[in-house]
């Protein structure tokens, strides 16, 4: 199977896409879904929108919304172009001046709402992805990037190799690469790595695959021949990731030794190459499969019993899987704001839902979710949460967790944010919060 024919099979799940009700009554709570279910990126966008919307559908069918409020839940397309995305937002938001939380899933749009968080008191839920230094809340009040982020999983990756090594000592020598896409979100880790690198004495070199050359990459996989890398690492998106794992074997790079971000291990990225990609690894924060119990739910109330089209709708696919998770910590966050300031909540008081995120065993239970996720907090100071992450490695028909749950470096990912988040803040005319310590 191509990427082309995966794609248009992942794009048959598009038409559910509608809002799934009409204009917000004033007792809704609304919330905007900027997709990218068209473009270069749509095999990793659709799973993530079918995700986000079946859980919201799920609350209506099952619970009569949230805490009894009624779910509006209205795309806009913006083909992952982020000037568009800007606009489906701001349009949005003109129709419906009460927004409560946005979920961008794109790095370069997340950076580009940040500034606009404040002003509209919108608060960004980028889960996993976007401005690593707004996790230190005391100068990014309105950005949420929990349970984790890009550094803190960098430095849980280098970990993960650390132990298949025999010790964090075994890593000085080694050769690690690291390939990512030319953009915002590729860049991100880079400098953890390179501090990573001086600690530890492994020798990083870094390949840069520009969009025009993601379904490409032969000048970079030759460079990587030439250079003999022990492991390699990706943080690639959309064609980039099924293009990498074919260059890496036909080059002969050993694929148990190639490890992606976890945008980069879902099933768009490894089914595309058979048997090729057996063996493939890539972080995650949750659980793989349709084993728990909110798969059921969904199952019976979204998709009436009905298997085959809840798969054409990804059900249950890494990507889908998260999509969902996202959306059920934005519910989290208003759940807690319609018990303490009534039905009717705004994005301030969602954000302090964020803010007092508790992620527990007895609360995954009760949402069907036991087992799903490592429980996490978050705080004012602390945006990112303690949240931690695994590796899921393919086995040529699906994701399965081949590790335990690793603690990220958080010592020196905090000391990192902290600092950054000065120096970003500063770009934005922020200043320290004073009711935060």
């Amino acid at each position: 199977m191509n990427v082309r024919k995966l794609a248009i099979g992942l794009l048959a799940g598009a038409a559910l896409g509608a809002p799934l009700a009409a204009t917000p009554a004033a007792a809704d709570v609304f919330f905007p879904g900027l997709t990218y279910r068209t473009g270069p990126f749509a095999p990793g966008g659709v799973p993530i929108a079918n995700g986000i919307r079946d859980w919201y559908k799920l609350l209506n069918a099952r619970d009569g919304g949230v805490e009894g409020v009624k779910i509006v839940h209205e795309e806009c397309e913006f083909g992952y172009n982020t000037a568009k995305g800007v606009e489906c937002y701001e349009r949005l938001k003109a129709k419906n001046k009460n927004m409560m939380v946005v979920l961008p899933f794109s790095t370069g749009l997340t950076y580009k709402l940040v500034p606009k968080a404040r002003i509209d008191k919108v608060p960004i839920l980028s889960m996993g992805y976007g401005m690593s230094a707004a996790a230190d809340g005391r100068y990014f009040p309105w950005v949420f990037n929990f349970p984790m982020t890009y550094w803190s999983q960098a430095t849980g990756i280098i970990k993960h190799i650390g132990a298949k090594e025999g010790g964090m000592a075994k890593l000085k020598g080694k050769k690690i690469g690291f390939i990512y896409l030319e953009s915002s979100y590729g860049r991100e880790p880079i400098p953890i790595f390179k501090a990573l690198a001086k600690r530890f004495g492994y020798r990083l070199n870094t390949y840069s695959v520009p969009g025009k050359s993601m379904a490409d990459q032969r000048s970079q996989w030759r460079k990587i021949v030439r250079a003999r890398e022990d492991y390699m690492i990706m943080w690639g998106w959309g064609q980039m990731n099924p293009t990498a794992i074919q260059r890496a074997s036909e080059v002969g790079f050993p694929v148990n030794k190639f490890i992606g971000v976890w945008w980069s291990g879902s099933e768009t990225d490894v089914v595309p190459n058979g048997k090729a990609a057996i063996g493939y690894r890539a972080a995650t924060f949750h659980a793989t499969g349709t084993h728990h119990k909110f798969h059921g739910d969904i199952l019976k109330h979204v998709y009436n019993g009905n298997l085959t089209a809840a798969a054409k709708n990804n059900f249950g696919e890494v990507l889908y899987n998260r999509g969902l998770f996202n959306a059920m910590l934005t519910t989290e966050a208003v759940s807690y704001a319609i018990k303490k300031y009534g039905k009717n909540p705004t994005g301030t008081h969602v954000r302090e839902g964020l803010e007092k995120m508790r992620i527990t065993n007895a609360r995954l239970k009760a949402l069907g979710m036991e087992g799903y996720t490592k429980p996490f907090s978050v705080s004012c100071r602390d945006h990112e949460g303690n949240g931690q992450l695994m590796i899921q490695q393919w086995d040529g028909k699906k994701w399965n967790i081949v590790s335990g749950w690793i603690t990220p470096m958080r010592k020196m990912v905090r000391a990192s944010v902290e600092a950054a988040a000065v120096k970003e803040a500063a770009k934005f005319k922020y200043g320290k919060r004073k009711d935060c310590k």
